[in-house]
């Protein structure tokens, strides 16, 4: 087991990884829309969920995995009303490759996200 650290995203805000390489594949723990210097991003669903996806993208990386090697995402949402959004700028960051997915609706996300977003993946 190895554990993932890049400082291309932001470090844990609790008693976790960015990551966890198992068995040839990657387990990210949920990205939120921090800066990898630590600054939460304005309460904008679109500029929330793009820096997620540049978290995740480069969690994946250091750890030998890219975003057309995920497996499975799971899209945590402060509001439904979110979902056509996300699911636009999630298209654009993973193109054809169309990995497995789950989204739901929390009552809050740490930091008060408006999204967060982990994914497994296969590692090369």
């Amino acid at each position: 087991m190895k554990f993932v650290q890049t400082n291309k995203a932001p470090s844990a805000i609790g008693p976790y990884s960015q990551a966890v390489v198992a068995n040839g594949m990657v387990f990210t723990s949920g990205q939120i829309a921090l800066t990898p210097e630590g600054v939460m991003l304005e309460s904008d669903i679109v500029i929330q969920t793009k820096q997620v996806l540049k978290n995740l993208q480069a969690v994946l990386e250091e750890a030998g995995a890219s975003m057309s090697s995920v497996i499975k995402t799971t899209i945590f949402l402060d509001s439904m009303d979110d979902f056509s959004a996300v699911n636009e700028i999630y298209a654009e960051a993973f193109g054809s490759h169309k990995p497995a997915r789950s989204t739901v609706a929390v009552k809050t996300l740490p930091k008060n996200a408006l999204v967060e977003i982990d994914a497994i993946a296969l590692v090369k």
